[in-house]
């Protein structure tokens, strides 16, 4: 029973291997390109600003949730737990828009 490829804990062989996620797999790889490929037609198509880089930030970050929420499995956890990481998120990000504007009106008192 030791050589059966597919055993169970008590010796048992009848247990199936677990299905492979390919769909899954393929279909996180399609949208992370797409999304990267618009990044690239961006980059090269659209003059620097601050639409560009707002459209980058707000690129990054949905990537980097989705890549979290499949990757890390985030997506199939409880609620609190999603709320208690994405809340402290939110805030940096505020704070950083907040950083920037003040950082930015040092220039208009000039």
């Amino acid at each position: 029973m030791a050589n059966t490829p597919y055993t169970d804990n008590h010796g048992g062989t009848d247990v199936a291997p677990p299905p492979a996620n390919t769909k899954l797999i393929w279909r996180t790889f399609i949208i992370l390109c797409v999304i990267t490929a618009f990044e690239f037609l961006i980059a090269f198509t659209m003059t620097a600003g601050p639409l560009r880089v707002f459209i980058f930030v707000g690129m990054t970050i949905i990537k980097a949730f989705y890549i979290v929420a499949e990757f890390m499995h985030l997506k199939h956890e409880v609620k609190s737990l999603i709320w208690a990481i994405m809340l402290p998120i939110i805030f940096i990000i505020w704070l950083l828009i907040a950083l920037m504007y003040e950082g930015g009106s040092i220039f208009q008192l000039r």
